[in-house]
């Protein structure tokens, strides 16, 4: 099968009322193996690199790996850029052919973030390639950043945040709001 869009798998999950698995590779063997496992479980799957994957292999490589194995498939793939770390690679990656990408401006203030997000969605918007954004930031380490003061996210800003970048997709922290007991 060709690659699709991560829109395109989650818009039929969402219908089907099933979740669809993302799964970070770093080289072709575990590409292949994510794969063969959706293959096994007849799922949608969705491949991720990010910024430190792509420092091992390019962009280019990465995407000709999942490409030729997303050709060979059963199963719909897409390949998804990771928290992108800047305008440049996320736009690398649109060039490249990647079918989602991600531009994580978690560490600029509020409007920074707004900003260069909504530069990335008026780029891939005519190659209708959707953008995923990061709103908040996780506590712990991952790849090259080392979060020790995780934000959670206020859902009204995450809801301005939306309208004014137009992201597909939203990544989130914990929404602001007290616990319930169930």
């Amino acid at each position: 099968m060709p690659l699709v869009t991560s829109q395109e798998l989650l818009e039929n999950a969402q219908k089907g009322k099933y979740a669809v698995g993302a799964f970070n590779v770093e080289n072709m063997e575990m590409v292949l193996a994510a794969i063969e496992a959706a293959q096994e479980l007849k799922a949608p799957i969705i491949l991720q690199t990010t910024p430190s994957t792509v420092r091992y292999a390019s962009l280019k490589q990465f995407y000709a790996s999942v490409k030729a194995a997303a050709e060979d498939a059963s199963v719909p793939v897409a390949l998804h850029l990771d928290h992108g770390n800047s305008f440049e690679l996320v736009m690398q990656a649109l060039r490249v052919g990647y079918t989602s990408l991600m531009i994580d401006g978690s560490h600029l203030d509020f409007e920074g973030n707004i900003e260069l997000t909504k530069r990335v969605v008026d780029v891939a918007k005519p190659s209708n390639i959707p953008v995923e954004a990061e709103l908040g930031k996780v506590g712990g380490k991952e790849d090259d950043l080392d979060v020790k003061d995780a934000a959670y996210t206020d859902p009204a800003q995450a809801k301005e945040f939306v309208e004014r970048t137009g992201i597909t997709s939203l990544s989130l922290i914990h929404i602001s709001e007290p616990t319930r007991p169930y």
